[in-house]
């Protein structure tokens, strides 16, 4: 009987560290005032991002990779607004989670964010895109637009994580619906004006391919095709 029991204790300590990584999938939130603080974690990666939505400023961004796994979430940096020599340092964070809580402590802090998605849904993920208006884009090296989807947010971002070159951001909540995506934008790094407006998109998922067009905030069609 003691064997046994051993047996399932052992077996539940493996298991612990995907539990973790799972709890902490999806959006996350802190508000202070009229500033809010999103966090999004999906597949493997995280964005944490800064705005005032009232005032329509934005006022920072960074993430990058994340593993997770017996309370410690360990990655690299990827890209920072605010400071790009901190592109390419890796990181350990630690948390606990607690229902739809996450006490998350980093650079010494520890901050309680309330969850507003688990990371489920069609578009769910870290896309990259591939494709735009039918040409290929060279995005697989370290200079890259990527979009974090988690279950109600969006979030894209143009980085080079090998300079540390961060050339824009734009974010919000989203809705996926008879094949139509629809933004709505909270923060916007090149123009504030853009803050509060809706945007809609015809969109299919092909495989791990994401074909979306329409027309962009500038009233330019595009169509693009992301992958994840």
């Amino acid at each position: 009987m003691n064997l046994l029991i051993n047996y399932f204790i052992i077996l539940l300590n493996a298991l612990a560290p995907i539990n973790n990584q799972a709890t902490l999938k999806g959006a996350w939130e802190i508000k202070e005032g009229t500033t809010t603080h999103t966090l999004v974690i999906i597949d493997d990666y995280f964005s944490i991002s800064s705005f005032d939505k009232e005032g329509k400023k934005f006022i920072s961004t960074y993430g990058g990779t994340m593993k997770a796994a017996a309370e410690k979430a360990i990655g690299k940096i990827e890209f920072n607004s605010a400071a790009k020599d901190i592109v390419g340092r890796d990181y350990t964070y630690t948390f606990k989670t607690n229902g739809t809580n996450l006490q998350l402590t980093r650079d010494g802090k520890t901050e309680t964010w309330k969850q507003t998605d688990d990371g489920s849904g069609p578009l769910a993920g870290n896309w990259k895109i591939i494709k735009r208006d039918g040409s290929d884009i060279g995005n697989r090296g370290p200079r890259k637009t990527i979009k974090l989807l988690s279950g109600k947010r969006f979030q894209w971002a143009a980085i080079n994580t090998e300079t540390g070159d961060f050339s824009g951001t734009g974010g919000g909540a989203y809705t996926f619906e008879n094949g139509k995506y629809t933004e709505y934008i909270e923060f916007f790094s090149r123009d504030g004006n853009r803050v509060g407006m809706s945007l809609s998109f015809d969109g299919r998922v092909e495989g791990k391919e994401w074909y979306h067009s329409g027309k962009s905030s500038t009233g330019n069609p595009i169509n693009e095709v992301w992958a994840r």
